[in-house]
């Protein structure tokens, strides 16, 4: 027997802050699991509509899945956010798309009828858990040269992007973070940002504080002051702090609902899921990896890129972003349609939970632009992969 596919809508996202990671960081002291039931709470408070125990599913993406990332956190932050106890929760690992492939699969399964409302996400406290710690990779990578040892380290994955594209300079690379850091800071003195941030009441080594805007941004930065970084990389590199996404504790939350759920509970949609690809490509050069997914999703949706008009991609590093912008034809170093708001470089990249970042940009810039039909959230992903969703707005 077959049916047709049910439509699924983003209606609400959501996150925490972006705190800098380690003992200077706001979260240095808040647990992961609650920072993902803060933006569970908070999307069943900005969205009465919803029965709690209408959800069909809670699932969260995390890469370190240990501590207190770990117990299958779709289920316990069920039990921790007060959801009624017949909801069902699951945890799933793609590394940085961690999110985005929580979105992906809570809408595949609203897509199939398995459920009508969904609530997925992902939360990474880098801070706990330094990317990488208590993993054990098989010895067979380097051994067996199936993969080069610079593929273990993304501050080398993106030095090695350099190699392939010696047309992008660090120059350029600045120049691109720079200008990034300028429309970060232009957006929240608009109060852009503002809007998709849950403040959150967290301990800190000096009392009680309000955890409600991100440690990442640096608004003074220059080409002066990026010129004079250090390549922590590679001696003579060109991949700085200053031209890199930071280390950052976070978690970010989506809403999802089938139309029949919105129709039923009078739900307003934000954005609809068009189609979804993830896309596998060399490990040593995996910030590359948004392209090959992007023309994945976009050739099965039958469409063309000029048919996009705002992209949400998450800048890893810079060079992997001016990579994406070249292979598309994108305006250098500031298309219009690219990260109006600014990206990873300004706001930070907990891992996991930057695709449901991307989403909540996307969610408010239709809103902005009732014009704009189409757009994409796009990311890199540790290892090798590329993950590239299409929404269009409904919200005209």
């Amino acid at each position: 027997m077959t049916r047709e596919l049910n439509e699924v809508y983003l209606v609400d996202a959501v996150r925490t802050a972006f705190g800098r990671a380690g003992q200077k960081g706001i979260f240095w002291l808040t647990r992961a699991d609650d920072m993902v039931v803060k933006v569970i709470r908070t999307l069943l408070e900005r969205n009465p509509q919803v029965p709690p125990e209408r959800i069909d599913d809670n699932v969260w993406g995390a890469t370190t899945q240990w501590g207190d990332q770990g117990l299958t956190m779709g289920r316990t932050t069920v039990v921790l956010s007060g959801l009624p106890v017949s909801v069902p929760g699951v945890s799933v690992d793609r590394m940085c798309a961690g999110g985005m492939t929580a979105a992906c699969f809570g809408a595949s399964e609203i897509a199939v009828g398995a459920a009508d409302i969904v609530i997925a996400g992902g939360v990474e406290h880098m801070g706990h858990h330094p990317m990488g710690e208590g993993a054990d990779p098989n010895p067979r990578f380097i051994a067996e040269k199936l993969v080069d040892t610079s593929a273990l380290n993304m501050g080398m994955t993106a030095e090695n992007l350099h190699d392939l594209h010696p047309e992008i300079t660090k120059e350029m690379c600045d120049e691109y973070a720079m200008l990034c850091q300028q429309k970060a800071k232009k957006a929240y003195d608009e109060g852009k940002i503002q809007r998709m941030i849950a403040p959150m009441t967290v301990w800190t080594e000096n009392g009680w504080k309000v955890a409600d805007t991100d440690e990442q941004p640096r608004p003074n930065t220059t080409m002066e002051g990026l010129r004079d970084l250090r390549t922590p990389f590679r001696v003579k590199g060109r991949v700085t702090a200053g031209n890199s996404s930071g280390l950052n504790d976070g978690a970010a939350g989506v809403l999802l609902a089938s139309g029949r759920a919105c129709e039923e509970l009078g739900l307003k949609p934000r954005m609809r899921l068009v189609n979804y690809a993830f896309a596998g490509v060399k490990p040593e050069i995996m910030g590359i990896g948004p392209i090959p997914a992007t023309k994945k999703v976009l050739e099965r949706s039958g469409m063309k890129f000029d048919d996009l008009d705002i992209i949400e991609l998450n800048e890893a590093f810079a060079v992997q972003a001016i990579a994406f912008m070249n292979e598309f034809g994108m305006k250098f170093p500031d298309d219009p349609r690219l990260n109006k708001w600014g990206g990873a470089i300004a706001f930070g990249h907990p891992l996991a939970s930057s695709g449901c970042r991307l989403m909540a940009h996307l969610a408010l810039l239709f809103e902005e632009d009732p014009s704009a039909k189409y757009g994409l959230t796009t990311m890199c992903v540790g290892l090798g992969q590329g993950g590239s969703v299409i929404w269009e707005n409904v919200q005209g």
